[in-house]
């Protein structure tokens, strides 16, 4: 994997983002990673896609090397920052690829300049509607009668949130690799030295809660979920939008992204991978790109 280095960008609301960048002509993509990430998972694709187009990946509020001056409550907020970098940067029109939660941005920043924004590109993305979070029972399985309701308690969720804020709090990076094992390079595993950057760049998460909260009332359709209203701006996405989706994938089921793809309805296109799970990026990384630059092309 190719280190790109880090560059940072002041923001209009004192925050600072940290951004990575290759490719010198071509048109332009914007990468947006997902929880408990940064723009270091993106580089193997931007190294892939230098020869042919302008890239950028930029690190979230709170995430990678990024500022975390203060909280937020919405992946809309996190679109305004990108939003806000975008101008900073001087990014004219662009494709948006969003990976996870990176995907929900990519959405909100598809509603919000439908102008800029020429295509999105769903990577195993949290759908329109959210990804819920429930109260567990003495199991430890989700009881689907008691959402949760605030930061409060999802800090106290004892299985998927207090876990990974302990790593984070002891810079365990054992505990953060079997976490992503089982779940997200249950498939393939990224060569050592990589696996290695990408854990060193996940635990400098600081907004854990925050994104947990901003996912879980996440809600762009017109109709309201147990968790949030609607915001009905999903109809306001005019560009086309290609969803990539592992049929494996442990972190956002197949059914999920069906789901969004009805949504769309025809301004969707999907592609799924049958042996990737929630890292296609590493799942079948030649089949990834191949579809990847069909899309922001």
């Amino acid at each position: 994997m190719k280190d790109y280095p880090v560059h940072r960008v002041d923001l209009p609301n004192g925050e600072t983002l940290a951004y990575r960048t290759c490719g010198t002509g071509g048109p332009t993509v914007l990468l947006i990673h997902g929880n408990q990430s940064s723009s270091v998972h993106w580089q193997t694709t931007m190294e892939a896609l230098a020869d042919e187009f302008t890239v950028y990946a930029v690190d979230l509020r709170g995430f990678g090397d990024s500022t975390y001056k203060a909280s937020f409550d919405s992946l809309f907020d996190l679109a305004r920052d990108t939003e806000a970098f975008m101008d900073a940067v001087d990014i004219g029109t662009c494709a948006v690829v969003g990976w996870s939660t990176g995907g929900g941005v990519a959405l909100e920043l598809a509603a919000d300049r439908p102008d800029q924004v020429t295509a999105a590109v769903l990577v195993d993305s949290v759908p329109p509607t959210g990804y819920p979070m429930y109260a567990k029972d003495e199991s430890g399985q989700p009881d689907p009668d008691k959402p949760l309701t605030s930061k409060d308690d999802i800090a106290a969720d004892p299985v998927q949130v207090r876990p990974v804020l302990a790593a984070y709090a002891a810079g365990d990076k054992e505990t953060m690799r079997a976490i992503w094992n089982m779940v997200i390079y249950n498939l393939n595993q990224p060569p050592a030295k990589d696996y290695d950057a990408y854990l060193d760049a996940i635990l400098k998460q600081r907004n854990l809660v925050d994104v947990d909260y901003a996912l879980m009332t996440f809600n762009m359709t017109s109709d309201a979920t147990q968790f949030a209203p609607g915001s009905g701006r999903l109809d306001q996405i005019v560009c086309p939008v290609t969803i990539l989706q592992g049929e494996q994938d442990m972190v956002v089921p197949l059914p999920w992204a069906e789901a969004t793809r009805d949504l769309l309805g025809k301004r969707a296109t999907m592609i799924t991978f049958a042996k990737s799970g929630h890292s296609p990026i590493t799942d079948q990384p030649a089949e990834f790109m191949a579809a990847l630059r069909d899309a922001v092309r």
